[in-house]
């Protein structure tokens, strides 16, 4: 199997973005992307950094955040918004890890849920908003690229959660190899450059509260569930995104 396949299955795994599709996948086709889902977040990332350097030069404040948050949003069809909704969910509202399993998989959202969900996007617009079109767009490359390469580590950690046979997603008991990891980290870096080339003491802080963040859930996820799970790798890059970019913001 060419490169070309993981690529283009971790596009259309993560994303809207149209991509030819594919008649047949094999078993280990989620670990084989895994490695490009940091790219896939560079791409996500450039266009919502496009409509905010767009919508800044027409209007000030909030509103090229929201455009910006908003785009991302819609592009990857709220896809790591709702793992981190099924997540706080699970976890705030089940008293076993059976229970805990069974409402992550529901398709309603709850009141925990609701809160995250609501309380993630005000927090990424605020940080957004407080920034330079210039730092916002490179914050935004680096963020989206940085939360998809920590679900990756995280993928390649932890123990599937569950029944892996019950899940939406066919997973596979292979890990990711270390050149995989490599080329996974190789994406995240250059997402890191624009900003790091403007604000270094920002990217610092930033990557500590993100991963600060993302240990926390990685924390609740091992004592809650005894792994993670496809909504635990979606909270994962949601937190590291938000961390990143209240870090940025707080420095610069």
């Amino acid at each position: 199997m060419s490169e070309v396949d993981p690529f283009v299955n971790a596009i259309r795994f993560l994303t809207r973005f149209p991509v030819p599709s594919t008649e047949s996948l094999d078993d280990d086709w989620l670990a084989r992307a895994a490695k490009y889902f940091p790219a896939v977040g560079l791409m996500v990332g450039a266009l919502s950094a496009l409509v905010f350097v767009i919508a800044a030069r027409f209007w000030s404040g909030l509103i090229p955040a929201v455009l910006a948050v908003a785009a991302s949003i819609w592009v990857t069809g709220a896809f790591h918004e709702d793992g981190l909704a099924d997540t706080v969910d699970g976890f705030g509202g089940g008293s076993s890890v059976e229970a805990r399993l069974a409402i992550m998989k529901n398709s309603r959202i709850g009141t925990y849920g609701t809160l995250a969900l609501a309380l993630a996007t005000l927090l990424r617009i605020g940080a957004l908003a407080t920034l330079l079109p210039s730092v916002a767009a490179a914050a935004l490359l680096a963020s989206h690229a940085c939360g998809r390469g920590a679900g990756v580590l995280v993928m390649n950690a932890l123990p599937h959660a569950g029944d892996p046979s019950a899940t939406k997603v066919m997973y596979s008991a292979g890990a990711l190899s270390r050149r995989e990891i490599v080329v996974a980290l190789e994406f995240c870096l250059a997402g890191l450059l624009p900003v790091l080339l403007m604000r270094p003491s920002a990217v610092v802080v930033g990557l500590i509260i993100a991963g600060g963040l993302a240990a926390f859930v990685v924390a609740k996820a091992r004592r809650l569930i005894g792994g993670s799970t496809g909504d635990v790798l979606g909270a994962v890059e949601q937190v590291v995104e938000i961390g990143f970019l209240l870090g940025i913001a707080a420095a610069a």
